[in-house]
């Protein structure tokens, strides 16, 4: 779940305007039929301005946008991880600032409630992995060109979330390591038949963690008595999404999600029954979801995004269904 909007969105003439015109120009018609055509041809060449569609973003990709020097971003998400035996309330909120012309920087805090099926839930809200993110612009779509917006994007995660020494499970909300991903962002415009805008974009990233030291009962599955340490694998992960702009205030959205993650390692002396080494690998894991969604606002800087992550499950990846909610404010 991403920040999405942009305050400086501006419209461009699309070539159809153009065809139409050469059209009608080698196709001459009688006097009096003139303004009934010039209705017509109004109507046929319709294109929505870029002004005219106010948007919050969808639920998963991240804009490839970078705000204005001295504007801010805040968008709050409020989400249910929803599984087989298991639902994870949670928090995330993106807070953004333009530090400089096409460099954006930021912080993502997340906050969590664990609650499992026959065992006890977290023994109260918890703090998840904090993240701290910048963004450098390297293209920016414009009027009479043809590139996308582009942009490279830089997250240091730190690991601020409880995940060992647990008295319960429930209570483990991170993972103990610091981590880095490097992500590509691009977003670009294309017009419908009708004239309506749809907006894509797609996100690639790649994610490395660092070792964890683990002590005791851990978000790894490791039990009381266990020392040692844990190394997630790496991630790497795809996000294409489409919005639809059906008026002014109101968007269709979809993302289609591709993430795939190495194999933790977790290895140390176990001390339950007789002490011996342990070592364990989850093994590599994959995971195939869509997250449909409307995104309505009420003014070109404020707006409301309702929509559920499907993660259909994969190699080694549970099914889970993840309703949500988020207000996107920018200053």
């Amino acid at each position: 779940m991403k920040a999405h909007r942009h305050p400086t969105d501006r419209p461009f003439p699309h070539p159809a305007s153009l065809a139409l015109a050469a059209l009608l120009g080698c196709a001459p018609l009688p006097a009096l039929a003139l303004p009934a055509v010039a209705d017509a041809a109004a109507a046929d060449t319709y294109r929505q301005s870029r002004d005219d569609a106010w948007w919050t973003g969808p639920m998963m990709a991240n804009s490839a946008e970078t705000l204005p020097p001295g504007h801010f971003l805040a968008e709050p998400y409020l989400y249910d991880v929803r599984s087989a035996h298991a639902d994870g309330f949670g928090s995330r909120t993106y807070l953004l600032y333009g530090l400089a012309e096409r460099l954006t920087v930021g912080v993502i805090p997340v906050f969590g409630y664990n609650r499992p099926d026959g065992a006890p839930g977290s023994r109260g809200a918890g703090m998840g992995d904090f993240t701290v993110q910048a963004q450098y612009r390297l293209t920016e779509f414009q009027e009479d060109g043809w590139l996308p917006t582009t942009a490279v994007m830089l997250q240091e995660t730190l690991p601020t979330g409880h995940y060992d020494r647990l008295v319960r499970p429930a209570d483990g909300m991170g993972s103990g390591a610091y981590g880095t991903t490097l992500g590509f962002n691009a977003q670009t415009y294309l017009w419908m038949p009708n004239g309506r805008i749809l907006r894509l974009r797609l996100n690639l990233s790649a994610s490395r963690s660092g070792r964890a030291r683990v002590r005791g009962a851990s978000v790894y599955g490791t039990d009381d008595g266990f020392r040692g340490s844990a190394r997630p694998g790496n991630a790497y992960g795809i996000d294409a999404s489409v919005e639809y702009s059906l008026t002014r205030r109101w968007v269709l959205a979809m993302d289609f999600l591709y993430n795939r993650n190495g194999s933790t390692r977790v290895t140390g002396r176990a001390r339950a029954g007789l002490p011996h080494d342990l070592r364990m690998e989850s093994g590599r894991s994959d995971a195939y979801g869509i997250a449909p969604a409307v995104e309505y606002s009420w003014t070109p800087n404020v707006g409301v995004l309702l929509g559920t992550r499907v993660i259909f499950g994969g190699h080694r990846t549970p099914s889970s269904v993840t309703p949500a909610i988020a207000i996107n404010y920018v200053h």
